[in-house]
C-alpha cells in the first residue's frame, strides 16, 4: 500500500513513546551518513527533517528533533504521524479514529492538520463516530451500520441531527433517549 501511496494512521498514531521525534519519524528507513559497512544513523539530518516536516504543518511547538515523543501531546503525536506519511510520499491518507483518544483542543488541532493535507492535494479519508469531527474535515459522507453502507451523501446533504439519528442505527435520538428512560425508571432502585 506504501508503494502505491496509501498511509494509515491509526488512532494512537503509530509513534514511539520512548524515541526521540526524529528517529520515530524514520523508524525503519532512518538516513545514514557514511560509506560501505560503516554506515551510521545521521541522528542530526533525520532531527532537521522531522522537525521541518511537522512545522510545515503549522506545529510550531516542535523544535527538537531529540525530544521523546512521549513528551508530545496526543493531537501533536497525530501531526507527527500524518507529517511523515506525507513526506514519505502518501496520496491517500486513511485516519482511523485520530481525534478519539483527544481533548477539544488537541481534536482541533487534529482537525486543522486534516484540512493542511486536503490543501495540499491529498485524499483524506476520515473514519470517526464524531459526527461534528466528519462534518468540520468532510466532503463527501458514508455511514456504516454493522460494516454495511447505510447512507452515502455529500456535505450538505444531511443534518448534523440526520447522521446522528442515522449513526444510532437509523433511531432517532429522541426515540432512543425514551427508550433509555423508559429502561431507567422501570428498574429505578432495583439493581441489575
Amino acid at each position: 500500500a506504501q508503494g502505491r501511496g496509501i498511509a494509515t494512521v491509526h488512532q494512537f498514531g503509530g509513534t514511539f513513546p520512548l524515541m526521540s521525534i526524529g528517529r520515530s519519524f524514520f523508524v525503519g528507513v532512518e538516513p545514514t551518513k557514511g560509506w560501505g559497512p560503516f554506515k551510521i544513523y545521521d541522528r542530526k539530518r533525520a532531527n532537521e527533517i522531522a522537525v521541518k516536516a511537522v512545522r510545515d504543518f503549522g506545529i510550531t511547538r516542535i523544535d527538537d528533533g531529540d525530544r521523546l515523543v512521549g513528551g508530545l501531546s496526543g493531537g501533536e503525536r497525530q501531526s507527527l504521524a500524518i507529517a511523515r506519511a506525507v513526506y514519505f510520499g502518501a496520496r491517500v491518507l486513511i485516519l482511523d479514529e485520530p481525534t478519539a483518544a483527544l481533548g477539544v483542543k488537541q481534536a482541533s488541532h487534529v482537525l486543522r492538520i486534516v484540512n493542511e493535507a486536503k490543501r495540499r492535494g491529498l485524499a483524506v479519508v476520515f473514519i470517526t463516530h464524531q459526527v461534528m469531527h466528519a462534518m468540520t474535515v468532510g466532503d463527501h459522507f458514508a455511514v456504516l451500520i454493522r460494516g454495511a453502507i447505510a447512507d452515502d451523501f455529500r456535505k450538505g446533504q444531511r443534518s448534523r441531527e440526520e447522521i446522528t439519528d442515522l449513526m444510532a442505527g437509523g433511531e432517532t435520538m429522541a426515540d432512543l433517549e425514551a427508550k433509555v428512560d423508559g429502561y431507567m425508571a422501570e428498574h429505578e432502585g432495583h439493581p441489575p
